[in-house]
């Protein structure tokens, strides 16, 4: 079997109402979706931008390099990244470069599933049939404080035994009293996370980590920018709370410094950032080594077969950004999101939805 050729395809995706992080405010997510084809067979992936910013630049990167995998085996996942980690070389092993490589790697892991006939947390080890979930799809900092309670009680009410809120770089007061209301609202058995999105600095980091530890979190996300992992190993020295930290990170050398620093107690890879399935498995077992759990960042759909492989996986972000757009929905019981036991991620492009998508979002 030989790779046929690779398709990509560009979609605007548009939430409901706009959605208010320490990041900014996010207005329309710029997808695409790539398509491994060979011998018949499919092989699905998506990546995207934010802000439909430089979308073209990631489309035109990916089509570039489809020359790295057309004639070739796709079963030879390891020969392509390899490949690819060369090829790259010049342009640099952050950023663009390694979404590519993640967006071809991620497709290709999907077409060797589906030629197997075999789900892909089988195939990758096999580890565990479900996995934690929290659902992170709200309790944005744009909600009123009764918003953020209405919200939290919701996904209560719909199972979720965990869920993530955001933090401002604000008034540490207004953080307080709104995460003192989450709390209030769920109760102390709900697990509760909470995420700066990189908007503080190390001074402030520690003292609202201090003042939050009597929320019991499950962990403080992302407290400062992604590059001082140095100043982020001071922050989870000084607290109690767990530091989460990752999904901006590059590849298992990226994940490797942090480590070596105990920047974080969880480690969070980004399927799109840190380099495709294949490198996530490999910073999930380098974590493993130092028994580290790891999270997963966005793409529940995706995430939760690599998850599904690694003994010390922790959490699956449930983020529902894309999920409109497959033909099969997660599954959800007792708190845990059940991993598909269908061939690959399991999760397949549904054209229809998708053409609704586009109509929407032109």
């Amino acid at each position: 079997m030989k790779v046929d050729r690779v398709e990509t395809r560009p979609i605007i995706l548009r939430p409901e109402r706009p959605i208010g992080s320490a990041l900014g405010q996010l207005h329309t997510f710029g997808c695409i979706l790539v398509t491994v084809r060979a011998d018949g067979l499919a092989g699905e992936n998506i990546v995207f931008t934010l802000n439909d910013r430089r979308t073209k630049v990631l489309r035109a990167l990916i089509d570039e390099m489809a020359d790295l995998v057309v004639g070739e085996d796709p079963g030879h996942i390891a020969g392509f990244w390899s490949r690819a980690w060369r090829d790259v070389n010049f342009m640099g092993h952050k950023g663009m470069p390694v979404m590519g490589i993640s967006a071809l790697d991620g497709a290709l892991w999907d077409l060797a599933g589906k030629r197997a006939g075999l789900p892909l947390y089988r195939m990758l080890g096999g580890a565990s049939a479900r996995v934690p979930a929290y659902q992170s799809g709200g309790l944005w900092l744009d909600r009123s404080t009764d918003e953020l309670v209405a919200e939290a009680e919701s996904f209560k009410a719909a199972g979720f035994t965990a869920m993530k809120m955001r933090l401002s770089a604000g008034d540490p007061d207004w953080n307080i009293a709104r995460v003192r209301a989450v709390r209030e609202a769920i109760g102390p058995k709900i697990r509760l996370m909470a995420d700066a999105n990189q908007g503080l600095t190390e001074n402030d980091a520690i003292r609202l980590g201090r003042r939050l530890e009597e929320f019991d979190l499950t962990w403080f996300e992302e407290p400062l920018p992604a590059w001082d992992v140095e100043g982020l190993a001071r922050v989870a020295a000084a607290l109690d709370t767990p530091i989460a930290s990752g999904e901006t990170d590059y590849t298992r050398y990226g994940f490797r410094r942090m480590i070596e620093l105990r920047s974080a107690d969880i480690l969070m890879p980004d399927l799109q950032r840190v380099g495709g399935v294949t490198e996530f498995m490999r910073v999930g077992h380098l974590a493993e080594a130092h028994d580290v759990p790891v999270s997963s960042h966005l793409f529940p759909e995706q995430s939760l077969s690599v998850l599904g492989a690694l003994a010390n996986a922790h959490s699956l972000e449930v983020m529902p950004w894309f999920s409109e757009l497959y033909r099969e929905r997660l599954d959800f019981a007792d708190g845990y999101a059940i991993v598909p036991e269908r061939p690959g991620f399991g999760f397949t492009f549904d054209v229809d939805r998708i053409r609704h998508a586009e109509r929407q979002g032109a």
